[in-house]
């Protein structure tokens, strides 16, 4: 090799692989193959395919002569659309001198019986008739990337646990049943399906057996549905169903029978068999509702019926003028009370709890008032129903406490008693800032008393313990609410180490004459004395009760009798305040 011929492959090539010199083209071919494609040649007028190094590998074809045609490279082509020659040859593109860009994806077999995804992209370059006379290009392997395109489908499509639809695909089935129904094609109808206590399972079994359970049942209600009807999984216990071609009177044995194929026989998972069953509401279209998000609404609506029965029931939504006049107030008090609390017209009215013996004011309960923009003050029963179902109750509560904190900044000659709901003993937020407003200001904490329902107490004992402990510690006392009303057991008094408890009021009514109740309340009180734990009752109507209760050993009392709830605290009379060691005086 002269030296002119070294020089041109100094500047026009470079160390080849393995540590061979070589030329660009070879340099080019060993770059493609080592990442894993194959460039081609192929000449049109007589169907001539060239392969570069690595062809064979990438389409697991041992033999590379056998795609040396593009005919029989063609034939093992699965293409979703126009043919491969069709896209090149008989393109409407013309080449201007730098070839016309194709790109193409479809799937190759292998001589394993396989089917390999192949991204296709080069250029064809036209002969002197303009058509195109050859081709170039490069091939890669792209299975992995359509195996994760093909999860990110199915996952958009259907639920990952029980391989029904998913939420947003039922929703859609549901709008396309709806409106085929409107244009009068056929009735359809939707069921919402919920499996009964599968919170107890979870607690029994795990929440790996619980899922077990709902597979079986999805598995099961497939096995039921027809085709052209669409079952998927709504939410976590709950299944729907659009049923095509159903009518409102055929729509009980449906329902009837999914339930029956549920409850005849018990589910066998890896931890023993269980015995299941669902509830269902259902909602016949398009009769009874105008829009998806109206028909699962009232599919919802007749779930809860049904499961307010007994297990392995169902019901069927019929309209009701009274329920949609209670739904329609409902919205409105929502919205007056969204903007009342917006406007700062929310507002606390203050009733004393009086010390027995004595007719003093021993602290004050903060009662929630809301103020119409004419200044009509709104009592509590108007719309804190409306703000616990609607899920509004949370932001009534932050903003009563704020008022609360206010309130004893204002007046340290008072104490208060806040009455909390139980979804505010999970609110991190409310907890968080009343515990920074006592930590900014010594001796609030001892003129706080955080009252507590007895239902909350019962359902939430974990995380309550954890509530009245931090609170306790902060130097808060906490009473138990409406006690009586939900049997707690004297257990659960002793695990929260509450300071006080309030008996339910239903149990003062008609006291005097009412023996029932006369033994109820002084069995409380007898219990509530061995815990150490000072009472209060309340409605309070009469002096017969006052002093009935006194002589029951009650120390503290509230109702109208002793003193209405008020928009502004009375003006101080000596300290106006007790301690904790009067709260937790013994009975005279």
């Amino acid at each position: 090799m002269d030296s002119k011929t070294q020089d041109a492959r100094r500047v026009g090539g470079t160390s080849g692989f393995n540590g061979y010199e070589a030329q660009p083209n070879d340099l080019l071919n060993g770059a493609v193959t080592a990442v894993g494609d194959a460039a081609y040649r192929w000449s049109i007028g007589d169907d001539r395919l060239d392969w570069g190094p690595g062809a064979g590998m990438l389409f697991g074809i041992s033999d590379i002569s056998a795609i040396a045609t593009h005919r029989d490279f063609a034939a093992r082509i699965a293409l979703d659309g126009p043919s491969r020659y069709e896209r090149i040859c008989l393109s409407r593109e013309s080449d201007t001198g730098q070839g016309v860009l194709y790109e193409l994806e479809y799937q190759i077999r292998d001589d394993f019986g396989g089917m390999r995804w192949i991204e296709d992209r080069g250029r064809w370059f036209a002969g002197e008739d303009g058509t195109p006379a050859h081709a170039v290009g490069v091939m890669r392997a792209i299975d992995e990337r359509h195996n994760r395109e093909a999860v990110l489908v199915r996952l958009s499509t259907y639920d990952e646990l029980t391989g029904l639809l998913n939420r947003v695909r039922l929703k859609e089935a549901l709008g396309e049943a709806l409106i085929a129904a409107q244009r009068g094609r056929q009735n359809s109808a939707f069921l919402l399906l919920a499996v009964d206590n599968l919170e107890l399972i979870n607690d029994a079994f795990g929440f790996d057996v619980a899922d077990e359970v709902i597979v079986c049942i999805g598995e099961r209600l497939s096995g039921l549905a027809r085709r052209g009807d669409s079952l998927g999984r709504y939410a976590g216990n709950k299944f729907g169903l659009v049923l095509n071609n159903c009518t409102e009177e055929r729509l009980s044995d449906v329902c009837e029978r999914l339930l029956a194929e549920v409850r005849d026989r018990v589910v066998v998972t890896a931890r023993g068999p269980v015995a299941v069953t669902v509830s269902a509401g259902s909602i016949a279209l398009p009769g009874h509702a105008s829009s998806v998000d109206q028909a699962l609404a009232r599919a919802e609506e007749a779930l809860v019926s049904a499961k307010q029965k007994l297990r392995n029931s169902h019901v069927i939504y019929a309209p009701s003028r009274e329920r949609e006049k209670t739904r329609l107030r409902n919205i409105n008090v929502a919205d007056e009370l969204i903007t009342a609390l917006n406007d700062r017209r929310i507002r606390v009215a203050y009733q004393p709890i009086v010390d027995a013996r004595t007719g003093d004011p021993a602290l004050h309960e903060c009662l929630v008032r809301m103020e119409r923009p004419d200044g009509t003050i709104v009592p509590a029963g108007h719309f804190v129903p409306v703000a616990e179902k609607l899920g509004l109750i949370g932001l009534l509560d932050y903003r009563v406490m704020e008022l609360a904190v206010d309130t004893l900044r204002e007046r340290d000659d008072v104490k208060l008693s806040l009455n909390i709901s139980g979804r505010t003993i999970g609110d991190r937020l409310w907890r968080d800032t009343l515990a920074a407003h006592l930590h900014a200001a010594p001796g609030f904490a001892e003129r706080l008393v955080i009252e507590i329902t007895e239902t909350v107490a019962i359902h939430e004992i974990g995380e309550l313990t954890e509530f009245v402990a931090g609170f306790r510690d902060l130097g808060c006392q906490i009473a138990i609410d409406d006690f009586g009303a939900g049997y707690t057991s004297f257990r659960n008094l002793k695990t929260l180490d509450v300071d006080l408890v309030k008996i339910d009021g239903s149990f003062v009514i008609d006291l005097v004459n009412n023996r029932d109740n006369q033994f109820f309340v002084r069995t409380l009180v007898d219990l509530a004395h061995n815990f150490n734990l000072p009472t209060v009752a309340e409605w309070v109507s009469n002096a017969e009760e006052v002093e009935m209760l006194r002589n029951l050993g009650v120390e503290y009392l509230q109702g109208f009798y002793l003193g209405e709830p008020v928009m502004a605290l009375p003006a101080a009379r000596g300290s106006g305040a007790i301690s904790s060691t009067r709260l937790r005086a013994a009975p005279a």
